[in-house]
């Protein structure tokens, strides 16, 4: 499924295939909530990379979060970028070294209609902001910390993987 996408100020358009479209996954950590959450979370997509298009790519900036080891008390900076719009601030897409094949829009960020999920995960439940209360569908799942299953693997199950 083709998405198109863009920041608030329009300085930066962007469209990318996607396979795995549904708005499902509400992270509640406190890199999504700070950078990108409205309502305490933020709802990443999964796209493939090489299909990433840009228009205004010259106001696009990127941060890595600072990540603190919850045993050692370390703060290194992750290998991931958040690609934002340097004019307004809109957040857009993550995208990982790790898996560079992969790239993660904001469902935020997109325009195109987006397919409602039957189901929704709601991940990093013990990193939310005490005034945040999860609204739990009756088939939604929650987690603590990372879900049992990934995206594609969400959209393979309930066989909504868009091609």
């Amino acid at each position: 499924m083709k998405l198109e996408g863009s920041c608030h100020c329009g300085d930066v358009r962007f469209s990318v295939e996607s396979d795995h479209p549904y708005p499902f996954n509400l992270c509640y950590c406190s890199i999504c909530r700070k950078t990108a959450g409205g309502g305490g979370y933020a709802i990443n997509l999964g796209a493939r990379f090489e299909t990433l298009q840009i228009d205004g790519a010259d106001h696009i900036r990127t941060y890595s979060a600072l990540m603190t080891d919850a045993e050692t008390g370390e703060a290194t900076r992750s290998p991931a970028e958040r690609s934002f719009c340097g004019t307004c601030g809109s957040a857009l897409w993550l995208w990982d070294p790790r898996w560079p094949e992969l790239v993660h829009p904001l469902a935020s960020a997109i325009d195109s209609e987006l397919p409602k999920p039957p189901e929704k995960t709601h991940l990093m439940l013990a990193s939310k902001a005490s005034w945040v209360e999860p609204e739990f569908g009756p088939k939604d799942k929650g987690f603590d910390h990372y879900p049992d299953e990934s995206i594609a693997a969400w959209h393979q199950r309930l066989n909504l993987e868009v091609k």
